[in-house]
């Protein structure tokens, strides 16, 4: 049986989640939408950097890129201001149910994550666990500890321990700036600065 938004009931005891038509970060960037709609934050997908080398014009369409290159390696996915304070995080998602890979995060998005950290920014990853239909939100300081003894991969009982789970609703389709007042504000909402 088929409900709106992709959720899929099997049998009774078992409910499918997969393919609900949002990924990540079309989810955050909803969010965020809304997040500036109601004045609460400011914050944005970065741009990519690329360099390009051919463009080709498509009538009806303008200049498209035929042929680039990344002129220089991307830091993370978002950045702006909440509460005063600067915000920068990498989003992520997995289709494996027991880990996250680290081979989807770059070295130099690590070292950009501990700089944040150093200069007193507030730094984080999303992962989200499409096949289990659960979004982390980790503190970058706890993802750069983890990966002291340099694993291959984070264990969902890391994210189970560690990360909280971001709650999901229809606006802001993720509640992350939530997860953010409990971890870095004390549990105050942005209303009881």
């Amino acid at each position: 049986m088929k409900y709106p938004g992709g959720v899929k009931v099997k049998d009774n005891n078992y409910i499918e989640y997969g393919n609900r038509g949002m990924s990540l970060e079309e989810d955050i960037n909803k969010a965020n939408e809304y997040y500036r709609l109601i004045n609460r934050a400011i914050i944005y997908k970065k741009p990519t950097p690329i360099q390009a080398t051919k463009v080709v014009y498509n009538k009806g369409k303008g200049k498209l890129i035929a042929e680039g290159y990344f002129k220089t390696p991307s830091t993370t996915d978002y950045n702006g201001l909440y509460r005063g304070k600067y915000i920068d995080f990498e989003a992520k998602e997995t289709k494996h149910k027991n880990y996250f890979p680290l081979t989807s995060i770059h070295t130099h998005q690590i070292e950009h994550i501990k700089k944040i950290i150093e200069h007193g920014g507030i730094t984080f990853l999303i992962i989200r666990f499409s096949s289990l239909g659960k979004t982390f939100l980790v503190k970058g300081e706890d993802f750069i500890t983890y990966l002291t003894n340099k694993p291959k991969s984070i264990p969902i009982s890391f994210f189970n321990e560690y990360a909280k789970e971001i709650e999901e609703s229809y606006n802001p389709r993720l509640k992350y700036l939530e997860v953010i007042d409990k971890l870095y504000f004390g549990g105050k909402d942005h209303e009881t600065n």
